[in-house]
Order: structure tokens, then sequence, then C-alpha cells
């Protein structure tokens, strides 16, 4: 009787808020209810469930001992009954079988009762024994299906947290290793506060941490420069044109011609092939060569540069360059600038101040600036002007303490390319290239690691060379071309 065990009684399922029936228990455990099942219902409701199936159990275990207890306790019984008719079986010889001459007994009604009795589809105590049986199978299925869905749950869940504690793990990593560069990075600037661990002849400092230490400060510069680009307004300029030829008569004439002279027959051999030159940089069409030199220590390698740029010419790369009017625009690495004494219209004197990259010591730099149209020997050559800047001593300028003074050499001369439109078109900039040769000679002085020097001077002069062409080329654009 399944009311009578308990196990289908509505109320008692009901009773933890579970409508899952006996039927389905077992055979709801298709792909079909379960998964929708397992979609549905949440983890409290399955344990629910169990203490549901926990009471429905005990019920049938409680109903199965009686029965079995009964089943003893028949059993002593007949025992004792047996013990019993034993002793009394000659009191019992007229009630014993009837012998045939065939050899067959004759029973009557009351032997056959007690040698055959009625068999009853109910056990001891009015138990169904087959009924309890498939209904304990029944919940025990139940439990163990109950059981896989809160175990799959409980590991999802644990995979779940896992993962939040991988990621929560990798955060906390990052966060440490970022407060150990802070803490090393704080404990390097309170070291390095001194003159010792600045550039010097007895700096502390290895070429290595000298190194980062610059280059940290120059990522630093550009960031602000780009900051600055962004909020800077354009400024319409209209060129005006420069002297064609001579840069007029002053007492650094002579210097000026040889300066020029000697740029014009040596700058523009190709150092290609030349295999005391090294090919550091290439960019497209930007090349960037140096040849290393050393003298008492102090790094003075040459550097030498090609460019082809389209849409402008010569005469526009090499104005933009000299101006100081246009100085501020593209040139990032200046602190402060003076016309010191200007010579002519094309040749002036300028001071200059370089931003100080900590631990080296800052600079500064007094030059003659002079631009000049270059005479072509014939028609055939291309034409070309030419920027010189080099080292002159002023005597309101002179060396100070405060900065240590670099001595340079620079050049840089820049050929017009044509190509003639067809017919009667007028020509335009996609009409015109520039092929610019840039050649810097600098002695830096002080006392900076000549692997720091070097590795700063590759970094730096492509940057410079591709930022101040894009500027010339945005500058131009939208003007009419100056030859």
């Amino acid at each position: 009787m399944l009311a009578e065990s308990g196990y289908g009684s509505e109320s008692s399922l009901k009773h933890h808020g579970s409508t899952l029936s006996l039927i389905s228990a077992t055979s709801g455990l298709s792909s079909t209810s379960a998964s929708s099942f397992r979609k549905v219902h949440s983890l409290q409701e399955k344990v629910a469930e169990m203490e549901t199936f926990r009471d429905i159990l005990c019920r049938q275990v409680d109903t199965l001992q009686t029965y079995f207890d009964s089943c003893v306790s028949g059993h002593h019984r007949e025992e004792l009954q047996k013990d019993k008719g034993d002793d009394d079986d000659d009191d019992d010889d007229d009630d014993s079988p009837i012998s045939r001459p065939d050899g067959d007994y004759l029973l009557d009604d009351s032997c056959k009762e007690k040698l055959f009795p009625v068999a009853s589809p109910r056990g001891p105590a009015g138990i169904d024994f087959k009924g309890e049986a498939i209904a304990f199978k029944a919940t025990t299925a139940g439990i163990f299906s109950t059981l896989s869905h809160c175990i799959e749950t409980m590991v999802k869940r644990e995979e779940r947290w896992q993962r939040r504690l991988e990621k929560e793990m990798e955060r906390r990593r990052r966060v440490e290793e970022s407060y150990k560069l802070v803490l090393m990075d704080l404990n390097k600037k309170s070291q390095y506060g001194g003159p010792d661990y600045e550039e010097g002849p007895n700096s502390l400092i290895n070429e290595d941490e000298f190194y980062d230490a610059v280059e940290a400060a120059l990522d630093q510069q550009d960031r602000i420069e780009e900051e600055s680009e962004k909020c800077r307004s354009p400024r319409p300029v209209a060129l005006s044109p420069d002297s064609d030829s001579s840069a007029g008569t002053h007492r650094y004439s002579t210097e000026v011609d040889e300066m020029v002279h000697s740029h014009m027959t040596h700058s523009l051999q190709d150092v290609g092939g030349d295999a005391n030159w090294q090919l550091i940089t290439e960019e497209g069409d930007l090349r960037v060569y140096r040849r290393e030199v050393e003298e008492n220590g102090v790094v003075l390698d040459p550097l030498k540069a090609t460019h082809v740029v389209s849409g402008v010419t010569g005469h526009e790369v090499c104005h933009y360059f000299w101006d100081t009017t246009f100085r501020s625009d593209w040139e990032t690495n200046v602190e402060s600038f003076t016309v010191a004494e200007p010579l002519s219209d094309t040749a002036v004197i300028i001071y200059q101040t370089q931003k100080r990259v900590w631990p080296a010591s800052q600079r500064d730099i007094l030059y003659l600036s002079v631009i000049q149209r270059m005479l072509s020997a014939n028609e055939s050559e291309p034409e070309t002007w030419l920027v010189c800047n080099f080292s002159v001593d002023h005597d309101s300028y002179p060396p100070t303490s405060r900065c240590i003074r670099a001595k340079i050499n620079v050049a840089m001369i820049c050929q017009t390319l044509v190509s003639p439109p067809k017919g009667n078109k007028e020509m335009i900039r996609d009409d015109i290239l520039c092929k610019i040769t840039y050649v810097a000679n600098v002695n830096p002085g002080g006392w900076a690691p000549a692997s720091v020097l070097r590795a700063v001077a590759r970094r730096e002069y492509p940057k410079f060379l591709k930022r101040f062409t894009s500027y010339v080329q945005e500058k131009t654009s939208r003007q009419a071309i100056l030859f």
C-alpha cells in the first residue's frame, strides 16, 4: 500500500514546495525532463527535495523493517508449533492420513489446512512487500538523480569561483608588480638625488641605468609634445623669398664659404657602399648612416641621412629649417633660443639651450645659421638649397657652469626634382619631389656614456626628420609653390 508506506502521499511532497512525483522521479530521468528540471530548479529546491526523499525513505525503511520483524516472528511460532506437534504424535494417530492399497494417503480437511495453508496476497501485518520494494527502488533513484544534479551544480559553481579566483590572483599579481616598480622608481629617485648620480666624471650610475633614465625622460617629453600638438592651432604664414645666392658680407663670410664648399663637396657623396658607414635605420625612403668616431672618450660619430619628400621644394624645406619664426613649431628638444646677432638677411647667430634629459647635464649651443641657394653648373642639375649651422664664439654668450657647451656642424642640402606636366597644364605639387641630404657632426661634450649617446642618436634623428618633413608638407599644402 503506497498510501500506508507514505510514499504516494502528495502532501508530503508538497510540504517542501516540490511537485516531483514518483513517476517523474523514475521515468523523469529522460534527457528532456532532466535538462528542463536543471534549468528551472535551484540548488535550494533540490536540497528541499532531498529532505523530502529522506523522510519518505525513512518511512519506507520502517515499513520494510516491520515486514521483516513480522516474518521473523511468524517463523518462531512455526518452530514452536512443530515442537509441540512432535510431542502429540501418539495422540494424533486418528488424524493421520489413511493409507490406500496403492500407497497413497487420504487427507481430511483439517490436515489439509495444517499442511497447505492458503497463500495470502499480503504478508504479515497486511504489508505489500513487492509494492514496497518498487517504491523503495524509485525513492533511491530519485535521491541519486537529485544528488547528481546537486553535485553538478556545485561543481559548476566551484569552477566559476575558481575562474574568479584566478582572475583576482592575476589582478593582484599585476598590482604587486606595479607597486614594486613604483617603489624601485622612488628608491632610484631618492638614491640619485645627489650630483654623484648625474652625468659627470665620477658618476655612480651604470650605463644601463643611465640609458633607462634618459629613455624614460624622452618618452615623457614625447607625450607632452603630443598633447601640445593637439592644442596648438595652425598659423598660416606666407613664405617670403630668400636671397638667391650669397649670404652677404660679414666677419664670418670666409668661414661660411669654407663650410658650404666642404659640405657641397663631401656631403653629397653616396656612402651606401662605404664600409666605414653603418646603416642604422631604414624606413621607406629614409636612410640613416653612422660612422663611429671617438676622441678622448667623447663620441663624435658623424651621421648622415637621406630622404625623399613629395610635394615640396628644396627652397621650402630649407626655409622652414632656417627661419626661427617656425622653430618652436617643429623642434621639440629646444628649451629656448635667441637670435644673438643678425649678420645679414640670410645669416644669423643663434644661442640655443636644449631641454635637459635627466640624468644628463643640460647643454647649450651657440652657432651661426646660414641659408643659401647654390648656383647650378648647368641646366641639367637640380635646383639646390642649403642650410649650414656651425658653432662659433660670441662675447655676449660665453660658456657657463649651468650648461655644457656642445659643438655642432650641421648641413641640410635639398634638391628639387621636377616632373614637367603634360601639355600646357599648370604645375602642381604632385609634380615635384625634394631629395634631402642631412649631415650632422656633433660634439656633445661632457661625460655621457658612449653607448647611451649612440642609442639616443639612433632614436632621435629619424624621428626628427620624419616630424620635420611632415610639418613642411602640412604647412605648404595650400600655398603656392616656392622655387
